[in-house]
């Protein structure tokens, strides 16, 4: 099934790609000039599909079947939780956030689902299946990015804008452990959406900037930086806040990812590489 999933990926989203890039955010000097020991990767264009240009896109990760992705929104009055079809982009199904409140990151895991809010304070538990709320938990740090390692028994990892990341239990979202990251032996913030599908390297997307790195989740240091600043799109070169953020791998299609922005028009279909 799996195998069959990347296949029609790969058939509906391979396209012949041409786009001129955009302004790119600009990376501090660490990321564009990794230290020894670190690769620094770029990425390869596989194929596109449509992305909603109106997204504020926070959270982002394909079903492990591959046949839904994924995808929060943010911005006060305006968030969501949306189940979109990763192969047209269209929104099949979507949940708004109380209008008070910022959408962030958000995993899916067999059972549940789990979705930040910012600087609200709280985490939500929902239904796989309705969307609706299970459970309204109080959380203690600004909520950015999140994803799950492979289940059983799995764990939740969070990003809340600085250099660590919270490795967490999937049911009661109890912090287990904190990691830090760092590049070079130095600490690297802004770490923000994630995805950790393999269970041994996190990808992050550093806010503010079209890089991603590969951090080793055992012990939080960074082994790759993928330059990724040729995929922002020319529409969005005015907005400051179209920056890169969203990427998750593809089940089925070893080494592939979809990655998108805020705003952003288009989501990549990628493999990384020198």
């Amino acid at each position: 099934m799996r195998a069959r999933v990347a296949v029609l990926l790969a058939v509906l989203l391979t396209a012949a790609c041409s786009w001129s890039p955009g302004t790119p955010a600009t990376p501090s000097d660490a990321l564009a000039s990794p230290p020894a020991g670190v690769a620094r990767l770029h990425v390869q264009v596989l194929g596109t599909v449509p992305h909603d240009p109106g997204a504020y896109t926070e959270g982002f990760e394909l079903s492990a079947d591959g046949r839904t992705l994924w995808e929060s929104t943010g911005v006060t009055g305006a968030s969501q939780l949306r189940a979109t079809d990763p192969t047209t982009g269209a929104v099949r199904r979507a949940v708004g956030l109380p209008s008070s409140q910022f959408g962030e990151g958000v995993t899916v895991l067999p059972d549940r689902i789990w979705q930040l809010t910012w600087k609200d304070g709280v985490a939500y538990e929902r239904d796989p299946l309705t969307l609706a709320v299970r459970r309204t938990l109080r959380y203690d740090r600004e909520g950015w990015g999140m994803c799950h390692t492979p289940s059983p028994p799995g764990d939740v990892i969070t990003s809340d804008g600085g250099s660590d990341l919270v490795v967490r239990d999937p049911t009661t979202f109890v912090a287990r452990r904190t990691v830090p990251v760092t590049l070079g032996g130095a600490p690297l913030d802004q770490l923000n959406e994630l995805d950790c599908s393999d269970g041994r390297t996190v990808w992050a997307n550093v806010w503010r900037t079209d890089d991603v790195v590969g951090i080793d989740l055992a012990g939080g240091r960074v082994t790759a930086v993928v330059d990724a600043s040729g995929l922002r799109p020319p529409s969005t070169a005015s907005d400051p806040e179209a920056v890169l953020n969203g990427i998750t791998a593809i089940p089925g299609a070893p080494g592939e990812f979809l990655l998108t922005g805020k705003r952003w028009p288009t989501t990549f279909r990628v493999r990384f590489g020198p």
